[in-house]
């Protein structure tokens, strides 16, 4: 026993490591012919898989919608937000063009730029108005000139 165990020490560490300990791994491919084997359906599970998509169908087009309504009402809301600020912009807008027109068509400050100008009120007589329905046949109309149709070629 002495003999044998001065044995094993003599063996070296390295090689003492060389030995494999485990199941060797060894694959054998083997060729498999399935080409006579024959798929028996089960009607039963093919009426379950087209009742699955059916239903997955529908809970997808019902998700989709929700999704599609939710997204649109958001959208619109931004629309509406827009068109009020707009809408807000243009009464503004509207409200200094007002106050704009007043101020020019203001009677002070028209006579004050005509008298700048140089002109003057008219003299008693110098004013027509055109405004009369009633016209005297006796009475002097203002002359107006309109253009004539010249016919070429005659």
């Amino acid at each position: 026993m002495a003999t044998a165990a001065a044995g094993y020490s003599a063996i070296p560490a390295a090689r003492r490591r060389a030995f494999f300990t485990g199941t060797p791994e060894i694959y054998f491919a083997k060729a498999i012919d399935n080409s006579r084997l024959v798929k028996v359906e089960d009607p039963r599970r093919n009426r379950e898989m087209k009742q699955f998509g059916t239903a997955l169908g529908c809970l997808f087009l019902l998700v989709f919608t929700y999704a599609w309504q939710h997204f649109r009402a958001i959208e619109y809301g931004y629309q509406i937000e827009s068109a009020k600020r707009e809408l807000n912009n243009l009464t503004e807008m509207n409200r200094a063009l007002h106050l704009e027109d007043a101020s020019l068509r203001d009677p002070e400050r028209i006579d004050v730029i005509a008298r700048r100008m140089g002109l003057v009120p008219p003299q008693p007589g110098q004013v027509i108005r055109m405004d009369n329905a009633s016209v005297d046949p006796s009475e002097p109309v203002m002359a107006s000139a309109q253009p004539t149709i010249e016919l070429v070629g005659q």
